[in-house]
């Protein structure tokens, strides 16, 4: 949500002013970031379903595949090398007597779209998705306090504290 954010910022701005390295980067970030939530081994726990049973207009579920496509596409290398550029003939103009070749031109192709309805969309469903999973996260910490509020309550005062931060390497056992 965070890179959608700021990447709308970024498009707001005349493209003359902004840096084009900067919109594919938090394009790319907003893509692996989503995408990584659906994983196997994904901690949150997000699947298809939580998609599937948002309240949402449109069409979520085609959006949502074409984010997990994009995030493929960014991550794998093309298949063919020559893919990644395009080189054109320069030609005299066609109203000349004498037509031939005046160079080459290369183009090199970006597989990266970004447009602000699509990172509107990516926002608005990373959002919809965080509001579901903090409702299950929280049916989740009620049911761990009362599960904690059940056990005794001197073994728990005498257990070691739990860190907010990780140990520096010097506070390691």
């Amino acid at each position: 949500m965070d890179c959608c954010k700021r990447l709308l910022t970024e498009l707001a701005r005349p493209e003359e002013d902004r840096d084009g390295v900067v919109p594919v980067a938090l394009w790319s970030s907003a893509l692996l970031a989503y995408a990584r939530c659906f994983g196997e081994s994904s901690r949150s726990g997000l699947a298809v379903e939580d998609v599937q049973n948002l309240h949402l207009q449109g069409a979520v579920m085609s959006f949502h595949k074409w984010v997990i496509e994009e995030r493929d596409k960014l991550t794998e290398p093309p298949a063919d090398p020559f893919e990644a550029a395009r080189i054109g003939a320069a030609l005299t103009p066609a109203g000349q007597k004498e037509r031939r070749v005046e160079g080459i031109a290369v183009f090199s192709t970006s597989r990266v779209l970004i447009d602000v309805t699509g990172v509107r969309q990516l926002g608005g469903l990373a959002s919809e998705l965080a509001k579901q999973t903090a409702g299950k996260a929280q049916k989740q910490q009620d049911s761990v306090l009362s599960d904690a509020q059940h056990l005794d309550i001197d073994s728990l005062y005498s257990s070691p504290p739990l860190h907010a931060q990780r140990p520096s390497a010097g506070d390691m056992p």
